[in-house]
């Protein structure tokens, strides 16, 4: 089991129904597939570098999750098929990255 984390950009015209769709329908495509959720993050909506698909803004989310590797190519093909997904970045997190996620996580829940 290998730990990853991937943030995705939703298009900023979807409803809050249709984006709460979306972010469970990525959830249990990796709890089907053997995967722990570690934690999951909603930053909202937020102006982008520069368009994507013409637009200036997009819903941010992030999943940090445990996997097997064999899980992550099957799921980066469900946001290429998905038309509301803008954009998407999965990567593998070192041990650095791991203690340095887990500081981040401990700040936001002293901040909550």
């Amino acid at each position: 089991m290998n730990h990853y984390e991937t943030v995705f950009i939703l298009n900023p015209v979807l409803s809050d129904v249709q984006i709460e769709e979306t972010v469970k329908k990525f959830e249990d495509f990796l709890i089907k597939n053997d995967a722990k959720m570690v934690s999951k993050e909603n930053w909202g909506l937020k102006k982008l570098a520069y368009p994507i698909q013409h637009k200036k803004s997009g819903f941010y989310h992030l999943f940090e999750f445990t996997a097997p590797g064999e899980v992550i190519a099957p799921y980066e093909q469900e946001f290429r098929r998905d038309e509301r997904v803008m954009r998407f970045l999965t990567v593998k997190l070192d041990k650095h990255a791991i203690e340095w996620a887990e500081k981040r996580r401990n700040k936001l829940k002293a901040k909550a």
